[in-house]
């Protein structure tokens, strides 16, 4: 539902606008510079939006009103006939100017890498996309950084948890705060969904609890961090819950897949593909449900902000900073939720497949 609110939200803002402009525009030459210029700053606007949701080459922290982008570059590594890599400083890279690397000149076009000549040429096809040879970029960019300090903090902050239980049972220091939240996951999640197994899925449900939370935390700060809100992030996830639940299944679990009892054999042979697509449907819905309720919370703060520059007005001014307050604490209880529904669905899947159905059959008898 929220996905649905924000794309329509960012679809009609924008189809009205450019309605608007089009249509004001044949009245006369003042009026089409005035449209022109709200043009240009809708443009910024949604080019800065897409940057913002973007996965990046270099940490921005921040932008001057120059448009200068205020930093730090990070490593580019990627392999073309072998491996090469350089900072992401280096001169004319970031602005999308061929950079020569052993001979050979490669460009950045919308943060994927690809061969080209001296001239940084680009031919799209007829779908816009470059026909140039894309080279395997194994860089170290924006996500992957935030990834690698999430999972040491997460590392550092656990283990710190773990020693302080050796001295005392009483929880001190961040474990007071994290105790009732790994409660929470055993009681609520693990038990509830898995049953007496769960103690063998609690360290993965721990994890990805965590580490969800903590980037959807990260992503709500004004740096451009949006982990969760890529759907290759979000695609590994899933993957991770699938390959869990794949190998942990008992012989009931793929019993009921492959030949259901209790229904009829002709039957067995339609439901047979349909559950079998249902074992992939699963995790695709785990990692369509976190990319697209993260990304359209973004794209709902971003165009709210981004309208007070466009309309440049008093109702401008105090309407859309309130509502964006409104929707960023939405947002924050949205962080929470989402990793809930995540790790929630996770176990539920894991359940399933290792629920020990001849046990439950004998035990009603």
């Amino acid at each position: 539902m929220f996905k649905k609110f924000a794309v329509l939200f960012y679809s009609i803002f924008v189809l009205n606008l450019v309605s608007a402009q089009h249509g004001e525009a044949t009245t006369g030459d003042a009026p089409a510079q005035e449209l022109s210029e709200k043009d240009k700053v809708t443009k910024e606007n949604k080019e800065f939006i897409d940057h913002h949701l973007l996965d990046a080459h270099d940490f921005t922290l921040m932008v001057d009103k120059d448009g200068h982008h205020i930093g730090f570059p990070l490593p580019v590594i990627f392999y073309d006939n072998g491996f090469h890599s350089f900072m992401s400083n280096k001169e004319g890279f970031m602005h999308g100017e061929p950079t020569e690397v052993d001979g050979a000149y490669y460009v950045l076009h919308h943060e994927k890498i690809y061969k080209t000549d001296e001239k940084g040429t680009i031919t799209l096809d007829k779908d816009h996309h470059p026909t140039q040879e894309k080279v395997l970029d194994l860089s170290i960019t924006k996500s992957v950084l935030v990834i690698i300090f999430v999972a040491v903090f997460m590392f550092v902050l656990f283990v710190g948890m773990a020693k302080s239980y050796k001295k005392s049972a009483v929880p001190t220091g961040a474990a007071r705060f994290l105790e009732p939240l790994v409660i929470f996951v055993r009681d609520e999640i693990a038990l509830p969904n898995i049953g007496h197994k769960y103690k063998r899925f609690m360290g993965y449900l721990l994890t990805v609890f965590f580490f969800i939370l903590f980037l959807n935390v990260l992503g709500l700060m004004p740096f451009g961090i949006n982990v969760t809100g890529n759907i290759t992030m979000t695609f590994f996830l899933a993957i991770l819950t699938y390959l869990i639940t794949t190998f942990s299944a008992n012989k009931d679990y793929w019993k009921h897949i492959f030949w259901m009892p209790g229904v009829p054999v002709p039957m067995k042979f339609i439901m047979l593909p349909i559950e079998l697509l249902g074992t992939i449907t699963k995790p695709f819905a785990l990692m369509i449900r976190l990319f697209a309720n993260m990304t359209a919370g973004h794209i709902v703060v971003m165009t709210l902000i981004g309208s007070i520059y466009i309309f440049k007005n008093w109702i401008a001014g105090v309407a859309f900073p309130f509502l964006t307050l409104v929707i960023y604490l939405l947002e924050v209880l949205v962080a929470f939720l989402q990793a809930y529904i995540f790790t929630m669905l996770s176990a539920l899947f894991i359940g399933m497949a290792v629920e020990e159905h001849e046990h439950e059959h004998h035990a009603a008898h």
